[in-house]
């Protein structure tokens, strides 16, 4: 009688180096009680010290697998056909000064890109008229609307982060997130079609 196991494949996991990657490690499963075991104790890859940071594993590699492990088997794949595992490779700490330097350009640089738009649009020449019209008063430094200016800048730019240091405010993830997550699906998508390219290379060249 043939059995049939469905297979999802997830996007991205994480690795450890030299760890063994299982079946349920990088796919959902749904198939007979009497074969579940065996998927689960399927193995699929092993990273070594010559492996990258990126490991890709295509579902193809899944059906033959199992299809070497247990007879008369259907498998059924749902979702995307590879998947991306990423080796967590020890990080070096970065060090104070490193840290005190990188801090400082940005703090510099963004404050830099401020007063440069601000200077662009001519903001200084509009609160001058704004305090004109609404006082009748000449002001060459109108703080009445400068401070309250300053203030709501800095927390318009917390609310558009959504984050007060490491706190997140609300559960909506931020423009920032949303574009980081954009990118590394752009990315996701070169690497796998980067993979296939190298797969099928080799594949000629042999």
């Amino acid at each position: 009688m043939e059995k049939t196991v469905y297979i999802r494949m997830r996007n991205r996991v994480l690795a450890k180096p030299e760890e063994c990657i299982y079946l349920t490690d990088i796919a959902q499963i749904i198939a007979p009680e009497t074969i579940i075991p065996q998927l689960k104790k399927l193995k699929v890859y092993q990273i070594s010290e010559s492996d990258k940071n990126i490991i890709i594993i295509d579902v193809m590699k899944i059906i033959r697998l199992i299809s070497s492990l247990i007879e008369d088997v259907e498998v059924q794949t749902i979702g995307p056909a590879q998947t991306i595992v990423e080796v967590i490779l020890k990080k070096k700490q970065m060090s104070f000064p490193y840290f005190i330097l990188i801090w400082f350009l940005l703090f510099f640089g963004s404050a830099m890109a401020i007063m440069n738009f601000h200077d662009d649009v001519s903001m200084r020449s509009v609160q001058e008229k704004l305090y004109r019209i609404i006082t009748g008063v000449e002001d060459s430094k109108p703080w009445i609307f400068q401070i309250p200016y300053s203030i709501g800048l800095g927390l318009g730019m917390i609310l558009f982060f959504n984050h007060v240091f490491q706190k997140r405010i609300n559960e909506e993830p931020s423009p920032l997130e949303v574009e980081m997550f954009n990118y590394q699906m752009d990315l996701d998508n070169y690497v796998i079609i980067h993979e296939n390219k190298e797969s099928m290379k080799h594949t000629n060249d042999d």
